[in-house]
């Protein structure tokens, strides 16, 4: 493709969408109210992820380095990708009725992960979800050092291959925040959960773990949402859902119009959502993941530049 390459972002003159639409479906739809709150099947999914990567940390000990490679990709990496997005709801504290629930049990998500990713995570992420867009503030649009200098398809490629550790330095640079005191605990128990899975297992599983996250955030098919989620895949939305069956795997993050219109709704109900306000969803942004990894690569005009911003009311919560 050889479209023109932008150099700069999309300036927007309005506000992001998802707030005025919440509002407007909630005067006509009261009941959406009905589907707030927790989803408690949701934890089941995460002690089976866990176990399933206890289980291939016993069978990779003393397996190949091609082999724990290969198993990374395809087994951990959906796995460990499948955690990580366990975390994006715990965040919104969709897991269990009470706050400190969510945090723990966040912590404990972490483990097969190898990297305590939860608490950052959620401080960072909540101000997206509050500010969309917000010049300076929303820690999830890409610096102009990425915008200007993530061009052609190799270095394209790197960006996705290490996207996932590109989306969780970028905020501790644009918008550095103290450590709290549970982030200094999760590191604490992360290190004993990886000190034991080396003392019982040795490098090579635990090697397999981090390594699973890595290419789990990379250019994997669950890592596409990274750049699916904001990306202008078309000038006339900021925002893109996917509908497909990928959603199994990650606790309905590609309904992510709908996740940003209500975040609040844990993923498992937002298709009931659709079947109670259906018209409001006819004109979204629209993508399929395996397609925009492709396209990012290959597609001239999909820079890091390619993302919405404006100037607002910076707000401190998520409504």
């Amino acid at each position: 493709m050889t479209t023109k390459v932008p150099e700069d972002f999309t300036w927007a003159k309005t506000e992001e969408p998802h707030r005025e639409r919440r509002k407007q479906m909630l005067s006509k739809y009261p009941k959406i109210k009905e589907l707030y709150g927790h989803d408690p099947n949701s934890k089941y999914k995460v002690f089976l992820s866990f176990a399933l990567q206890l289980v291939a940390c016993y069978m990779l000990q003393d397996a190949s380095w091609p082999l724990i490679f290969f198993c990374a990709y395809f087994w951990g990496g959906t796995i460990n990708h499948s955690l990580m997005l366990a975390v994006h709801e715990l965040a919104h504290e969709l897991f269990f009725p009470e706050t400190w629930q969510n945090v723990w049990f966040g912590i404990f998500a972490c483990f097969p992960i190898a990297i305590p990713i939860s608490l950052g995570f959620k401080k960072y992420h909540l101000i997206h979800h509050a500010n969309q867009g917000i010049v300076s503030v929303d820690p999830d649009l890409p610096t102009i050092f990425e915008g200007k200098y993530v061009r052609g398809p190799l270095l394209k490629f790197i960006f996705l291959f290490f996207q996932g550790l590109i989306y969780a330095i970028r905020p501790l640079l644009t918008l550095p925040m103290p450590l709290t005191n549970m982030e200094i605990v999760a590191y604490i128990g992360q290190a004993i959960f990886d000190f034991l899975i080396l003392h019982f297992f040795g490098w090579k599983a635990l090697s397999y773990l981090f390594i699973g996250t890595i290419l789990g955030c990379g250019v994997h098919p669950l890592a596409a949402h990274f750049v699916g989620e904001h990306y202008l895949w078309n000038e006339k939305y900021e925002t893109y859902s996917y509908y497909g069956p990928l959603n199994y795997l990650v606790y309905n993050v590609g309904w992510h119009n709908e996740h940003h219109d209500f975040p609040r709704i844990p993923g498992s109900r937002l298709p009931q959502l659709h079947k109670i306000a259906p018209e409001f969803y006819k004109d979204i942004g629209v993508i399929s993941w395996p397609s925009v990894l492709f396209r990012f690569i290959f597609d001239d005009s999909i820079t890091p530049f390619a993302r919405m911003q404006r100037e607002g009311k910076v707000r401190d919560k998520v409504e």
